[in-house]
Parts: C-alpha cells; structure tokens; sequence
C-alpha cells in the first residue's frame, strides 16, 4: 500500500487536494517500473512530499548539491539505487520508506507559466519525476535519461496529461 504523507506551506494552493494529486502522480510513476506491484502490495510504502518555498528548497540544494540557487524538485532518497532490487516488502516491519520529494514554489510556477500549464500539473510531474529517483532513476547519462524520460510520459500520458518532454533531440 502507498502511503504519502504531503505537506503544504504558503504559497501553494489551498483549494487543491495535493494528496490526491500526489499519490495519483506517485501510483502512476511506480506503477510503470519494475516495482509496479508495490502500489497495491498490502505492506507500507512511504514518501513524504513537501510543497515547500524557494528560500528551502535554495537552503537544501546548496547544503545536498553544492548549488547555491533554488530549483525545481529535490529528491532524498532512503534506498541506494543500487539495494533497491533487494528490497522486499515482506520485512518484519512490513513497511518501507521510499524517501522524501521537496518542491519549491516560486521555480514551479515560473515553469508553469512558461509551458502554458497549470501549477498543479507542473508539480504533478514533478512528483512523478521526484519518485522515479527515490526508485534510483537519473538523467546523468543519455540513455539514462531516456529511460527515465519514457517513464514519465506514460505516467503523465496515464493520468491525461501534458507530454512533460514535447520536443525530442535526435
């Protein structure tokens, strides 16, 4: 069972549901990966999603990244990428925590506007971008982020929405 545990500060939207939308954008992320069965497995799946502000998101990224600048979607995975095949959801505990996902505000609605789209379905994709990583997916490399592109256009393509990736370089 996937259980997300969001948290909202001002400025994001109080008229949105943002649980919904976010255990919407996580099902449809990990329900296209080799984890799939994990959405509907009776154990505990866990991510905590945090709509924070840009001053946060700026903090964490210089402290994490080395990047003095605030940006998108920072991902705070609790599985290396390479333990998370050994994962099994039949632990004593039953329970797994995946990670955390932070948002900051100001970049999201910045994007938004520049793509013509809603702050809702920016941060949609954001979160199933977010939850891909916490899944060990990057875009280091091309290949790399080509599959974890893929990925994303079908969740997003799953919940009838924007194609996060309209124009392809060949």
């Amino acid at each position: 069972m996937l259980e997300l545990a969001v948290q909202r500060e001002a400025p994001w939207a109080s008229d949105i549901d943002w649980e919904k939308l976010a255990g919407e954008a996580a099902r449809a992320a990990i329900g296209r990966t080799p984890q799939a069965a994990w959405v509907d497995d009776p154990a505990l799946v866990e991510i905590s999603v945090r709509l924070a502000g840009n001053d946060e998101v700026r903090t964490l990224n210089k402290q994490y990244r080395k990047k003095d600048k605030p940006t998108n979607v920072l991902s705070f995975p609790m599985i290396q990428p390479d333990l998370m095949e050994t994962v099994t959801l039949n632990s004593d505990d039953g329970e797994v925590l995946l990670g955390d996902i932070i948002l900051a505000h100001g970049v999201c609605a910045e994007e938004a506007a520049e793509r013509e789209i809603s702050v809702a379905d920016h941060a949609t994709h954001l979160i199933v971008h977010g939850c891909l990583h916490l899944l060990g997916y990057d875009h280091q490399g091309e290949a790399e982020a080509e599959a974890m592109e893929d990925i994303e256009r079908a969740a997003m393509d799953a919940l009838g929405l924007h194609d996060p990736y309209p124009v392809r370089e060949d």
